[in-house]
């Protein structure tokens, strides 16, 4: 399976909020791509890819704000290390 996230052990991972950044910039091409297509079916197309961003951009912001809590309660301390919250 591949691994995403950044970690002690692999810090140039992504944040999941880095992860569904570039998801959104993804579907920004993308909808650019067909912004001038006036068929029905794009603009559908354009219609979902719209309000995915919406529902992406409250995802980054919660994700931000998870980011900012675990930040409060300091470093993380690696996979053999206590974690912050939960249990290992």
């Amino acid at each position: 399976m591949t691994k995403f996230f950044a970690t002690p052990v692999d810090p140039e991972g992504w944040t999941l909020e880095g992860i569904l950044s570039e998801i959104q910039n993804e579907i920004v091409r993308r909808s650019q791509k067909i912004i001038s297509d006036h068929r029905a079916e794009a603009r559908a197309v354009l219609h979902n890819n719209i309000e995915i961003l919406g529902l992406l951009t409250r995802c980054v912001h919660a994700a931000e704000d998870s980011t900012r809590i675990l930040t409060t309660l300091g470093p993380a301390h690696g996979v053999d290390g206590q974690p912050r919250i939960g249990e290992r």
